[in-house]
C-alpha cells in the first residue's frame, strides 16, 4: 500500500505550504492560472472546507500543519469500474490475455461461481482498495445477463448502502446489445430493474444488423424512464466498428437529453482523419461524453502471442478536448480476465494515462480526467476543492507533477470529512475462502 504521511486530523484543521493544481481551485484562489500549480493554505472546520486561499494568508500558528509544499488533491471519481468481475484471475485467469479469451473465461466463471456471497466479497474488496487510495465515487458495471442480475443488482444495493458515506456508489446494467434480437422483453426489464435500483442503463455496442434499431429503443426508454446511458463502445482495433458514430446519431435523432457515456471508443484511432473528423463533430454536437480506459485497452488490444503490439488501445483524448468533448480516464477491470492487474487505484491510473497517452508537454489541466471532470460526467460532487465543501482530500509528499507522476505509489495521506483514513489495503487472503475453496476442499 502507498505508505502515509501520518498526519492525525480529527475532522478539524489547518494545512499550510501546500501545492495545488489551479484547475481544481476556486478561482479567486488560482486567478487564472488554470494550468499551473498553485501555492495554498487550507482550513477545515468540522469535516467542511471553511478557507481555500493563496499561500501566507493564514496565519501559520502552532495548530498548522507545514505541508512543505506537498501537493494536496480532491478525493477521486472512478467513472469506470467492474467491481462484479474483480479478483477473479487467480481462480480463473485469461489463458491467452486476448479480448476472446477474457470474454470466455469471465462467462464460465460467472456461471460457476457468481452467488450473492462470492460477488459481494470480491465487490467489498474492491471498494476497501478504492477508499483507502482515496477515491471517494465509482461507478461499476454490472454484468445483467439473466439470472445474473437477480444476483448482483440486490447485492449492489445492499452495497451502497453499507459503503454511504465512505464511497458514493453508482451502477450500470452491461450485456451485449445483440441480446435484444433475441428477447424482446429482456429491455422492459433490466430497464424496471435499473430504475427502481436508481441505476444507469447500457450496454456493449458492436456492429450489428440491428443497431439503429436497438439503440432508439435504448434511448427511448431511457428517456421514459429518465435515466442516464454509459455504453461500451468499440473496445477493438478494426476500423469498420463504427458504434460510436451510431449512439451519437441516436442522441440526435431522439433528442435525447439525459446524460450520454460511451467508455473505451478504441477502433476511433484506427480509422482515416476524415472519419475521425465526422464522428467526433456529432459526437460534440450530441453531448457525448467519452471515457478512456488506458491501463485495460493497453493489455487487451493488439495481442497476438509471439508478435510486439504496434498501438497502445487507447481513443482520440486529444482531439476530443479540442472540440469540447468532456473526458475522463478510469481504472476499468482489477484482476480478472479483462485486465490481470490494478488496484482501484486512480493516482496510478492518472499516472499510467499521462504515459499512454501523452497527457504531458504541458500536463495542463488534465488531473480533471479523475476528479472534477469524472465527477461530472457521472452527476456527483465529488472530486474537488470548494469552500464550503468536505474536507475529502489526498496530502501528498510530492510537490509537483514530476515527483507525483515519477512516484505515484508514494507518501500520501486520505481525509475524508477532515479526518485521517487509518485503515489498511485488506489482504488478498481475505478472498481466500471463495478463489480457492476447490483446491482446500480436496
Amino acid at each position: 500500500m502507498p505508505e502515509v504521511l501520518s498526519l492525525d486530523l480529527n475532522g478539524s484543521g489547518l494545512l499550510v505550504n501546500g501545492t495545488a493544481p489551479g484547475c481544481l481551485l476556486p478561482d479567486e484562489v488560482a486567478h487564472g492560472r488554470s494550468d499551473e500549480l498553485v501555492s495554498i493554505d487550507l482550513e477545515f472546520i468540522n469535516g467542511r472546507i471553511t478557507q481555500i486561499v493563496p499561500h501566507g494568508t493564514l496565519a501559520n500558528d502552532a495548530a498548522a500543519h507545514d505541508l512543505d509544499r506537498g501537493m494536496v488533491l480532491p478525493t477521486l471519481v472512478d467513472a469506470h469500474t467492474h467491481l462484479d468481475k474483480g479478483h477473479i484471475w487467480p481462480r480463473k485467469p485469461n489463458p491467452d490475455g486476448s479480448f476472446m479469451g477474457a470474454l470466455t473465461a469471465t462467462g464460465e466463471d460467472r456461471s460457476a461461481n457468481w452467488s450473492a456471497e462470492d460477488v459481494r466479497a470480491r465487490m467489498e474488496f474492491g471498494l476497501k482498495c478504492a477508499f483507502v487510495h482515496g477515491t471517494s465515487a465509482v461507478r461499476t458495471h454490472l454484468d445483467s445477463i439473466p439470472p445474473q442480475d437477480e444476483i448482483s443488482w440486490p447485492v449492489f444495493k445492499e452495497l451502497r448502502e453499507d459503503w454511504h458515506g465512505r464511497i458514493e456508489l453508482q451502477a450500470v446494467c452491461l450485456f451485449g446489445i445483440d441480446r435484444l434480437d433475441a428477447d424482446d422483453g429482456y429491455l422492459e426489464r433490466i430497464a424496471a430493474r435499473v430504475e427502481e435500483a436508481g441505476g444507469v442503463l447500457g450496454s456493449v455496442t458492436y456492429m450489428i444488423p440491428r443497431l439503429d434499431e436497438h439503440l432508439d429503443s435504448i434511448f427511448e426508454i431511457a428517456a421514459r424512464k429518465g435515466l442516464d446511458l454509459d455504453f461500451h463502445v468499440d473496445e477493438t482495433s478494426d476500423p469498420e466498428a463504427r458504434s460510436l458514430a451510431h449512439i451519437a446519431e441516436a442522441a440526435l435523432r431522439n433528442r435525447f437529453e439525459g446524460k450520454i457515456v460511451c467508455g473505451h471508443c478504441c477502433s476511433l484511432a484506427r480509422q482515416n482523419a476524415e472519419e475521425v473528423d465526422w464522428t467526433l463533430d456529432l459526437v460534440a454536437r450530441a453531448g457525448v461524453q467519452v471515457i478512456s480506459l488506458p491501463m485495460c485497452n493497453m493489455y487487451l488490444q493488439d495481442r497476438h502471442s509471439g508478435r510486439t503490439p504496434r498501438w497502445r488501445g487507447v481513443t482520440l483524448l486529444h482531439e476530443m478536448t479540442d472540440r469540447g468533448i468532456p473526458v475522463a480516464v478510469a481504472s476499468d477491470n482489477t484482476r480478472d480476465p479483462f485486465y490481470a492487474y490494478g488496484d482501484l487505484d486512480l493516482i496510478e491510473v492518472y499516472a499510467q494515462a499521462t504515459r499512454i497517452l501523452h497527457l504531458d508537454h504541458p500536463i495542463a489541466d488534465w488531473i480533471k480526467t479523475v476528479s472534477t471532470s469524472a465527477a461530472k460526467m457521472i452527476g456527483t460532487d465529488h472530486g474537488r476543492l470548494a469552500t464550503g465543501g468536505a474536507a475529502d482530500l489526498l496530502l501528498l509528499r510530492a510537490r509537483d507533477w514530476s515527483e507525483l507522476l515519477s512516484r505515484p505509489k508514494g507518501l500520501r495521506d486520505v481525509i475524508r470529512n477532515g479526518k485521517t483514513v487509518t485503515a489498511s489495503l485488506p489482504d488478498y487472503r481475505e478472498l481466500d475462502h471463495l478463489i480457492y475453496r476447490r483446491e482446500t476442499a480436496q
